[in-house]
């Protein structure tokens, strides 16, 4: 591990890297900084790119609904931007709080691929694929969201004893 100090100009709090890790140590928090493993920042990431492209295809079919593209589109890329800015979480209340705001947004996306679906601008297959794997992430974050109030719920208990 090495240690360094930041800029003057920022708080002075020791900076201690673990490359082997991943792990990044501000102060008394600790960063696992280096994601692009994790199953939720992957899949959110590539649902964000598959809504870019759905969003692209129907904006060039007809933009009668561009009010709802756009919509579904803000929603959609809106998990992986949430996901990904968990990572630097202040603390592990902030964490749920990133992570249920992805969760509201997958909510969300799957409303209006719902009525996109009804109205007639996505097929019943087109329909199916993005809202398996946006359900698939739902379940993730539930899962998520869970272990991590869990663990507080723990660490509240130990220090109450």
């Amino acid at each position: 591990m090495k240690s360094v100090t930041m800029n003057e100009e920022m708080e002075k709090k020791s900076v201690t890297e673990d490359p082997e890790r991943d792990v990044l140590e501000i102060g008394q928090m600790r960063y696992n900084y280096k994601r692009e493993g994790s199953p939720l920042h992957v899949k959110s990431y590539a649902f964000a790119v598959r809504i870019v492209r759905m969003f692209l295809h129907l904006t060039g079919d007809d933009a009668k609904l561009m009010v709802i593209y756009r919509q579904v589109l803000k929603s959609g890329t809106s998990i992986s931007a949430n996901v990904h800015e968990s990572e630097f979480a202040q603390s592990s209340s902030d964490f749920v709080s990133k992570l249920s705001s992805a969760l509201k947004e997958a909510n969300e996306t799957v409303n209006w691929l719902n009525l996109l679906k009804d109205t007639g601008y996505l097929t019943e297959t087109e329909f199916d694929s993005m809202a398996r794997d946006c359900s698939e992430l739902i379940a993730m974050l539930v899962a998520s969201i869970n272990t991590v109030k869990r663990k507080i719920i723990k660490q509240q208990t130990r220090t109450t004893e």
